[in-house]
């Protein structure tokens, strides 16, 4: 580990907006989020591998009456986006350190009112199609934390998962409803939800050339 990680990982020690293993209260926040983390009890709205939190930091600023969770593995990558939410004091955005796989460790079912899949691994290999944050065993954990008729909404620049991803709605191996895509988010109808908020992944990726494609829809 560098100087720098290191460094990093002794601030996120002391940081009231980062939960992650070794904190008092990273056993006790599963239904306390209101409590230990923020100052009301507003709805929560999770993005899942949030990196540096720039989506999560957006959303929070865009909608100051709901509390946004990045939710990511990388406590280097959390540093940033925790520091910045300190440092410019948006108190409706927190961070959350662990794998996804574990999320109902630290929410309660029904306790969400939204989840953001943004830019995730695609995992290409027919072998690593479990891993992929839209496989039905993770559709499975999103459904039982989000509220009756809380969204899912997931944004790409990756062909094969966005088509794997509506595959398995179509299939009804998952059961949906309100269900709405797009193959160009910004030449769509929906362009006004993407709320202007661009990740560096994102910028990237369109400056390739690359279109974005953006799902949403409530389990049924």
């Amino acid at each position: 580990m560098t100087r720098q990680k290191k460094r990093r990982f002794e601030e996120n020690k002391l940081r009231p907006n980062l939960v992650e293993s070794g904190k008092d209260f990273y056993d006790e926040i599963k239904g306390k989020w209101h409590l230990k983390v923020f100052t009301d009890q507003q709805p929560i709205v999770l993005e899942l591998g949030c990196g540096k939190g720039e989506y999560t930091l957006g959303l929070a600023q865009a909608f100051p009456n709901r509390n946004h969770i990045g939710v990511d593995i990388k406590g280097d990558r959390l540093w940033v986006g925790s520091g910045i939410a300190l440092r410019e004091g948006i108190q409706n955005a927190a961070f959350l350190r662990t794998q996804i796989q574990f999320l109902e460790h630290f929410f309660k079912k029904g306790e969400i009112e939204e989840i953001w899949v943004t830019f995730p691994d695609p995992r290409p290999k027919e072998k690593d199609d479990k891993r992929r944050l839209t496989a039905p065993r993770f559709l499975a954990i999103y459904q039982n934390l989000l509220k009756p008729d809380g969204w899912l909404k997931f944004k790409t620049d990756n062909t094969e998962l966005f088509n794997y991803t509506l595959e398995l709605i179509n299939k009804n191996r998952i059961s949906v409803k309100n269900l709405a895509f797009t193959h160009d988010l910004y030449n769509s109808e929906y362009v006004f939800e993407h709320y202007e908020i661009k990740t560096k992944y994102e910028r990237k990726f369109a400056a390739l050339g690359e279109t974005i494609k953006y799902l949403k829809f409530q389990f049924q």
